[in-house]
């Protein structure tokens, strides 16, 4: 005995069509559009159906883009607890007022120095006992503390260097690469006659060498924002952020402005103890026109001897993901630092070149 099959949707759409058709040359004309219009709803079902890991595969891969774009809200990005989260920025969060949007040239707006933080009731915030606007002269550091060797040393002329990844000269953050949670570095002290300033202890040797020898050449270089914590790197940022939101931005676009100028704290280089910004006695605005300062065109030319590198150069924006920065200095040891120096690169890039494909 044949069992009789249900008919589907499709199927009982087709044979309604069929038998209007059956009633005429007239009918069978005008059947015809309609029945491939009404078709359509079906086709395209039974297609998604037939490929539905490819449309789970593009759905998956478009939510983590979005999940991990450089621009998203700080409540996207997860992890240990250096990342940004809502529960270290909720105090700050919670002060956040949405303004009304306008439209704001963002080239208009003056940027906000990182040592320029004030907080409520006029207090100034410090870390490690450093006041966030003090700058300190290479006269009060070299006077204060000496090098002890020749730094961290680099290989002989013609001789082969190899690079690792796992080298903590080179480590690369930025804002798709955040510090690692297990990361960990010895805080070393700089003496000086206004106090103590904090960086990596490997690099203050060559730091100070690098001091030094500018200052034989009439340079005395002045350094502010060495290491910064967690907590520093936050009230910046936020108040980076609040700033321009008083200025009629909405969060987003300041969250964006602001991580151009102010690192975002789980991908800032200061907390790893490498970066340092450098200025001069002559000259201490953190602006482009230092570039065109002798102790500017000094770093420029000679950091690189002693293991530093311009990190966010111009015309390296797109890459970087940071505004031109002429003052910003970061260690990555004499041969990496001389690799990128000489061949106008960025981490990034000399990154790329190395170890990814």
């Amino acid at each position: 005995m044949q069992m009789k099959t249900k008919m589907t949707t499709e199927e009982r759409f087709h044979k309604k069509m069929a038998s209007i058709a059956d009633k005429g040359s007239f009918y069978r004309i005008c059947i015809k559009p309609v029945s491939f219009v009404g078709s359509l709803p079906f086709r395209g079902a039974a297609y998604v159906k037939g490929n539905i890991k490819r449309f789970s595969m593009l759905i998956m891969t478009c939510l983590l883009f979005v999940a991990y774009s450089s621009f998203s809200f700080p409540m996207f990005i997860s992890g240990g607890e250096n990342d940004i989260n809502l529960d270290n920025v909720s105090e700050e969060a919670q002060n956040l007022v949405l303004a009304e949007e306008t439209k704001i040239d963002p080239e208009e707006l003056a940027l906000l120095e990182d040592e320029n933080i004030e907080l409520e009731g006029g207090e100034v915030e410090t870390s490690h006992g450093m006041e966030i606007e003090a700058k300190y002269s290479a006269v009060d550091i070299l006077a204060a503390t000496q090098p002890n060797g020749t730094g961290e040393g680099h290989a002989a002329a013609g001789e082969a260097v190899e690079f690792s990844k796992e080298d903590w000269k080179l480590l690369l953050i930025n804002k798709q690469r955040s510090i690692p949670d297990a990361y960990e570095f010895p805080l070393g002290d700089i003496q000086t006659m206004k106090g103590t300033m904090h960086c990596d202890a490997r690099i203050i040797d060559d730091l100070l060498n690098m001091l030094q020898d500018a200052k034989e050449e009439d340079i005395i270089l002045q350094i502010c924002s060495p290491y910064r914590d967690l907590a520093y790197q936050e009230v910046l940022f936020n108040k980076k952020i609040k700033l321009y939101m008083n200025r009629g931005m909405s969060y987003l676009e300041a969250y964006q402005l602001g991580s151009r100028i102010v690192a975002v704290p789980a991908a800032s280089e200061h907390r790893l103890g490498l970066a340092l910004d450098i200025v001069s006695d002559s000259y201490i605005n953190l602006d482009e026109g230092f570039a065109k300062t002798p102790a500017g065109i000094w770093l420029a030319e000679n950091s690189y001897k002693y293991g530093f590198i311009l990190r966010y150069p111009k015309g390296k924006e797109d890459i970087t993901g940071i505004d031109y920065e002429p003052w910003h200095f970061r260690y990555v040891g004499v041969d990496a630092a001389t690799v990128i120096t000489e061949r106008g690169i960025t981490l990034e890039e000399f990154w790329d070149e190395l170890w990814e494909e």
